[in-house]
């Protein structure tokens, strides 16, 4: 799936054990990073509720457009 800055996005996933953000969670899109030789996809996410996690879209993170 292909991203567009300032696409609506809620998550619906995430590997990230620190995070308190929990599926449901809506955001705006900043970036997305394709995969490179430093890893894979990274999603540039602005959260409603403040944080700015990047999300690793090939290590358990998902979201879905709103």
């Amino acid at each position: 799936m292909e991203f567009t800055r300032g696409q609506r996005v809620e998550l619906t996933a995430t590997s990230d054990p620190h995070t308190e953000l929990r599926p449901g969670a809506r955001g705006t899109v900043r970036r997305l990073h394709p995969a490179d030789g430093l890893g894979g996809r990274r999603l540039d996410v602005d959260w409603d509720s403040g944080s700015r996690l990047t999300l690793l879209l090939d290590e358990g993170d998902s979201v879905t457009p709103v």
